[in-house]
């Protein structure tokens, strides 16, 4: 049993857990999920058509503790985790519907499934060309560098999530394709890499989830940052949905104290530690344990931000995002990135307009204090760098959409603002036309060539 050595935020009572068992559902389990059993029996087959193309898993923490059935299909964490029929395009559904009426084999099963899934752009934003980086001439898969400060490792055991979010970005790590997949265990070469690169300042473990790995695997990525050699690495920042999704691990998993030990340690040693929380909903964070999780983390000196996309059926009401980030603040939590649904996988049922977007942004915006107004966005993660949507005027009597760089693949592309042709159905940077009469946006030869060299 373990004791959380924080109190419930609502009665000042300290709490104890119980350890719990980890269960999982994916889509072979698909039909044995007791509750879904009160679903009618058409919509279990659409779930399980869509479940076939793109990747399905849940477990019961999930399914227990943040979705309300009684408000199925329209609560939000059942849209965040649960196939929808309408996240495939109508041809794309049909053809696999279809097929699965036929009793088929498992080997034409996936073989549809993989052809369908080419169309949905499994590695938007230049991913396996540009980010990829060297050592010794040799590409290190498992690792990339797109921003000049920040390298992303993905480490091999880390390449899975305690549930998958239907919307994700990085879908095509989790259906069984190896050469869609980023991972690596490669501990040397990534020190190495960042010994010979003193301009990198943050380290990003990512994934999948590095919170589903056991802590002594995790333990000897995060330690090696120890080395004197990559003192410059000043930051360490873990991409998580664990907060969420299984909160115990943090609390009563076997190795939770163990775990917030490395992170202490970490910080002791003179490091920044950031986990990179992903929260999509308020209601992620209204349980007890998820509650003692944030308070357990805090207590170890490492801090939390808070980024999420805003997407189509769950979160696109300025109502949700401004209880969301009060809530953080409460908490302790610093909002951070307000991202724009990225052009892959389900793109057509989660997208917004981008001029849609900046207005709940906006209207999120105006009902929380200031430490509330530290989420960036909208911002879009494109092939040239991080886009964000400033506003919309009118100059010279255009209209326009001001933009300007977060970060760029050129650092001098940074906080420079551009103007785009206003256009309400735009969902994307590509979408978009410069204004004025310009013939392309400032920065598009530049990473013409960029992507010419690989």
């Amino acid at each position: 049993m373990k004791q959380a050595f924080m109190v419930n935020a609502d009665d000042d009572v300290p709490v104890t857990y119980q350890p719990q068992r980890f269960k999982v559902y994916t889509q072979k389990q698909l039909d044995k999920i007791p509750v879904l059993q009160r679903l009618p029996e058409s919509l279990r087959f659409e779930m399980q058509v869509v479940a076939n193309v793109l990747p399905f898993r849940v477990n019961e923490y999930v399914i227990n503790e943040l979705i309300d059935w009684d408000n199925v299909p329209d609560d939000p964490i059942f849209r965040l985790t649960f196939p929808q029929r309408d996240m495939l395009p109508p041809e794309s559904y049909q053809r696999m519907a279809d097929l699965l009426k036929s009793n088929p084999t498992p080997k034409e099963v996936k073989a549809l499934a993989n052809e369908l899934r080419q169309d949905l752009n499994p590695h938007p934003a230049g991913q396996m060309e540009l980010n990829v980086p060297r050592l010794d001439n040799e590409k290190l898969p498992g690792m990339q560098h797109k921003y000049r400060e920040t390298v992303l490792f993905f480490p091999s055991q880390g390449q899975v999530c305690h549930a998958y979010c239907t919307f994700c970005f990085r879908w095509a790590q989790f259906v069984g394709d190896k050469e869609l997949r980023f991972a690596t265990n490669e501990t040397e070469n990534l020190a190495r890499y960042l010994a010979e690169h003193t301009e990198v300042s943050d380290l990003l473990l990512t994934g999948g989830d590095p919170m589903v790995m056991k802590t002594r695997h995790l333990a000897e990525y995060l330690r090696v940052l120890l080395r004197p050699e990559l003192a410059h690495v000043q930051t360490v920042r873990i991409g998580t949905k664990a907060l969420s999704f299984w909160p115990q691990r943090f609390v009563s998993d076997d190795d939770a104290d163990e775990l917030l030990t490395v992170l202490a340690e970490l910080v002791d040693n003179g490091k920044h530690v950031a986990l990179m929380a992903h929260y999509n909903h308020w209601k992620e964070l209204e349980t007890p344990i998820a509650r003692t999780a944030i308070q357990r983390i805090r207590n170890t000196g490492t801090e939390i931000r808070s980024q999420a996309p805003l997407v189509g059926h769950i979160n696109d009401n300025p109502e949700v995002w401004a209880r969301l980030w009060r809530t953080q603040i409460k908490l302790g939590i610093i909002p951070y990135y307000f991202f724009v649904e990225r052009d892959t996988g389900a793109k057509h049922y989660f997208e917004v307009p981008l001029v849609k977007a900046w207005e709940i942004y906006r209207d999120a915006m105006k009902k929380v204090s200031g430490l509330g107004r530290t989420a960036r966005g909208p911002s879009m993660s494109a092939g040239p760098g991080k886009v964000e949507i400033q506003g919309i005027t009118e100059i010279q009597g255009e209209k326009v959409m001001v933009l300007r760089f977060i970060q760029g693949r050129n650092p001098d592309w940074v906080q420079r603002p551009f103007f785009a042709q206003y256009d309400e159905k735009a969902t994307w940077l590509d979408h978009l036309k410069p204004a004025f009469g310009e013939k392309e946006f400032f920065f598009e030869a530049e990473y013409r060539a960029m992507q010419a060299q690989g």
